[in-house]
Parts: C-alpha cells; structure tokens; sequence
C-alpha cells in the first residue's frame, strides 16, 4: 500500500532562494552534484539526479509553491507520487513545508531518509552561507 512522507525543515535562505535551488536545472545540479535538467513551466517535465528521478510539474507558484508528478526508476512502472513543497517566510528564513503521497511501501523507509541527505542537507549548505 504507497504511504506519504511529510517533512518540515526550516532553511536560512529566502523561499525565492530554495524554489530557484529546486527548479533552476543548474542550480540543483550544484546541490546534488548530478545533471538536472528542469522545466520551468506547468506541464513541463524533469529529470534529476541523473536520470534517477524525473516527473512533471503540475503547478508552479514562484517563491511559494511545487506540485509534480514524481518517479524514481527504480519504482514499478507507470507508478508516480505527487511531491508538494510549499515555502512559508518565518522568522530568520523560510518554512519548507514538503508532502510526497503515493510512495510505494518497499520504498518509503530509503524515500524518507532521502529526503534529508540528497535535498535538505545540501540545500541548506548552498544557501546557509
């Protein structure tokens, strides 16, 4: 049965920052230290960290809000998650409000660590200077 993670990080970096760190294809090439090549526009799609990952975006609010479709490969075919950032200003940086509903069970224990080595970490290390 797919499961959903949810996660809150705080980050030192304006929302404009992060959703740029998250949607600017070199940008989040840098943090990951693999090739990205992101659309910027609903209904575009993507593939990150390689070819590992890649999706499309269902909506798209600068500064403020993700939707997309999302995969790893190694998921059963034609199985997606609908990933959702939402970016909140707080005192001292944003509130990275995050949700990924429809991870497949034998995948939701690496998905929910992932979450914090391969995108909170690093980001929080390009943009906390």
């Amino acid at each position: 049965m797919p499961k959903t993670i949810r996660q809150t990080v705080i980050i030192k970096a304006s929302a404009r920052a992060i959703y740029e760190a998250l949607m600017d294809s070199r940008k989040h090439a840098k943090f990951s230290g693999q090739p990205a090549h992101i659309s910027r526009k609903p209904g575009g799609t993507f593939t990150v960290y390689g070819n590992y990952i890649n999706g499309a975006n269902l909506e798209l609010v600068p500064g403020r809000k993700i939707v997309q479709f999302w995969r790893s490969a190694n998921w059963p075919k034609f199985h997606y998650s609908t990933v959702r950032y939402g970016l909140t200003k707080v005192r001292g940086g944003t509130r990275l409000a995050f949700t990924q509903i429809g991870v497949p069970d034998g995948d939701y224990k690496a998905k929910k660590s992932g979450w914090h080595h391969a995108y909170w970490q690093p980001i929080k290390a390009m943009l906390e200077k």
